[in-house]
């Protein structure tokens, strides 16, 4: 499928999605996240593909937020929709994928960006980004779940002072409180995140799976984790993966996995 917002490239297994609308800051809008749903249900679904590594075209902006003119004369049962089907088309969707995501944070990732970002299943700046939820700057609050993930990451009292002041925290203040997992030169972060994609590669694709379902189940109301954890847990022992990876290191050798 040929996209008008992003761009897709894949290589040696890790498929990379830039986010391009570069005359608009990478803002997110309608079409771009259809495009984004699309590109990520297709990469899940083609068993080459290990690892997702997701930026935004330039150094100025991984995503600077949603596109406001899109929604700015919204009723309040518009509002809830537009973040009903986002959360479910792209954010929500992203967290649950089996497939890793790395977040190459370049520039600013504001508002609904930022929010992309953490849906990811970990993050990696570039010295000069910004990350922010300016939502209540505009009378709105963070909608593509703002609220959840980023008391989820550094914290509720930090969170808090972050949405009620809409204010920018550097790269560094990122990760600092957690937020991201690296800062590294904007040169040399697709480079950095491509180095840890390929340490996945390594590892076996059903586990990892596995993992970010148990990760994710944490962070569930109603979802006991550590019963998922011991579901999860028990069904790695029925994967050739799991045969070959006990197999190799008893035989002191490099495990070859299959996925399945």
């Amino acid at each position: 499928m040929n996209y008008d917002n992003i761009l897709v490239a894949k290589e040696n297994a890790i498929a990379t999605i830039t986010i391009n609308r570069p005359t608009k800051l990478n803002a997110l809008n309608v079409i771009t996240i259809q495009e984004l749903h699309h590109a990520f249900n297709t990469l899940e679904l083609d068993a080459s593909t290990r690892v997702i590594i997701l930026t935004g075209t330039g150094e100025k902006a991984f995503v600077a937020g949603a596109d406001i003119a899109e929604f700015a004369h919204f009723s309040v049962e518009e509002g809830a929709q537009l973040a009903a089907q986002g959360q479910e088309l792209l954010f929500d969707f992203v967290e649950k994928l089996r497939t890793p995501v790395i977040a190459a944070v370049n520039g600013f990732a504001l508002g609904g960006g930022l929010e992309l970002a953490m849906a990811c299943h970990f993050r990696v700046a570039s010295d000069n980004a910004k990350m922010g939820l300016p939502e209540v700057s505009l009378g709105v609050i963070p909608g593509y779940g703002g609220t959840q993930r980023l008391p989820q990451l550094i914290g509720k009292g930090r969170a808090m002072e972050m949405i009620m002041t809409a204010g920018m925290i550097t790269a560094d203040d990122a990760y600092r409180v957690g937020l991201v997992n690296h800062v590294v030169p904007q040169a040399e972060l697709l480079t950095f995140c491509q180095g840890i994609a390929e340490r996945i590669l390594k590892n076996s694709p059903v586990a990892i799976s596995q993992a970010i379902k148990a990760v994710n189940a944490n962070f569930k109301d109603g979802v006991n984790g550590y019963e998922t954890e011991i579901k999860s847990f028990g069904k790695c022992f029925g994967t050739e993966d799991f045969k070959e990876g006990t197999t190799a290191f008893l035989e002191k050798r490099k495990a070859e996995f299959k996925g399945n």
